[in-house]
């Protein structure tokens, strides 16, 4: 569609039965600037845009005049990669003006105001998720001026393009914690807007992680650089522990019974895995005083001991020529054979803590022995090829 437009305002004739003409902004905007120019219908050429009958020309002249003073601005924002983050009354401001007049802030709560309300009540991993969030969108507006009202397609649209090196993905998180917000904000009471509702939150379909039993195998009798050998009994165990997560794996503080009991981090799922003796016999290397293992009883904050862990897989994934290696191919490893081997898809969900938590799941009590021969049997399989 073109920058500007002219259109006929026929809803309601003007005292003298003429109708007034009016200028559409285009590119998805939805408002229309009075050009204090109006005519009967009979004397408008909609194809040509363009007054007919007594004072044509004058009229004409006016609405050249008019149309090109707005024509310009609006190119000159978008020229600025201003116009799609404007709201429409900062771009009528901007057209009747030619200055950028920022909003006030907002009577009521404003967008940075119950943003950070939502992290106060938030822990650990998910409040700096949040906050990881809310530097996004200060850097791209001033949250404390930014009400709720306000917020649209073209808005959202505009804070993606202000990103345009994440991962869609990555760029799916910001969205979605923006869309808790906006849940919390109604739930309060704040705003009855919801842009969301037709947005389209993008995503790219996640790609495969897993490695067959021979690769496995290949990494677990692997003989590396000393210096790795931690970091690939960490994988390795992560492994026999179900792809359990590293956050979770680091924070873990005892064994109870011959098992692992925690809450994953992540989801606030319960889990309770069997620790079987490849299992045990990593956790002795590994061991820690104050946790199960040393990592929380050296770093005050695990991603110290992260960052190391990704080099030194990497440096494992280069000597053994692997395309990559990390934490999260063990988890996906762990399910593709879990399936290869034919153990029941529910098994295999309970397994890795996706039970959906439905009223038939209540009734039933899940017998985790089904999960403790699965894991079991899967690694026989990758160390033992034994089926």
């Amino acid at each position: 569609m073109a920058e500007c437009y002219f259109t006929l305002d026929k809803r309601r004739p003007l005292k003298d039965g003429t109708h007034p003409i009016k200028v559409g902004i285009g590119y998805g905007r939805d408002m229309y600037i009075a050009t204090g120019v109006s005519v009967l219908p009979s004397n408008w050429n909609s194809e040509a845009s363009v007054c007919t009958g007594p004072n044509a020309k004058e009229k004409n002249a006016e609405l050249l005049r008019i149309y090109t003073k707005i024509a310009s601005r609006v190119t000159q924002l978008r020229h600025d990669n201003l116009f799609d983050a404007m709201t429409n009354a900062q771009l009528r401001a901007y057209i009747q003006t030619g200055k950028i007049v920022e909003p006030e802030k907002p009577k009521g709560p404003s967008l940075g105001d119950i943003y950070r309300q939502v992290i106060s009540v938030k822990k650990g991993r998910n409040a700096e998720i949040l906050r990881d969030t809310l530097k996004k969108l200060e850097k791209f507006k001033d949250v404390d001026k930014v009400s709720f009202e306000e917020i649209n397609k073209i808005w959202l649209d505009a804070f993606c393009a202000s990103m345009p090196n994440l991962a869609p993905n990555t760029l799916a998180i910001h969205l979605r914690n923006l869309r808790n917000v906006f849940n919390y904000a109604i739930d309060c009471g704040v705003t009855t807007n919801y842009p969301f509702r037709r947005y389209r939150i993008p995503h790219a379909k996640t790609r495969k992680r897993s490695f067959d039993a021979e690769v496995l195998r290949k990494i677990a009798n692997a003989e590396v650089e000393s210096w790795c050998n931690k970091y690939r009994d960490f994988f390795m165990l992560s492994f026999y522990l179900i792809g359990i997560n590293a956050i979770d794996l680091c924070h873990l503080k005892e064994i109870k019974n011959g098992r692992i009991e925690y809450v994953r981090a992540k989801t606030h799922k319960p889990y309770s895995i069997k620790v079987e003796p490849e299992a045990q016999e990593l956790i002795e290397r590994l061991k820690g005083e104050k946790h199960l293992l040393y990592i929380m009883d050296k770093y005050d904050d695990y991603r110290y001991f992260y960052n190391k862990l990704v080099h030194g897989l990497k440096r494992i994934a280069d000597q053994l020529g692997l395309a990559e290696l990390s934490t999260y191919w063990g988890r996906h490893s762990w399910a593709t054979i879990a399936s290869e081997l034919d153990i029941p898809k529910d098994t295999i969900a309970h397994g890795l803590g996706h039970g959906s938590n439905s009223v038939t799941d209540i009734y039933i009590d899940f017998d985790m022995k089904k999960v403790d021969m699965a894991n079991r049997k899967i690694i026989d399989f990758v160390l033992y090829n034994k089926e």
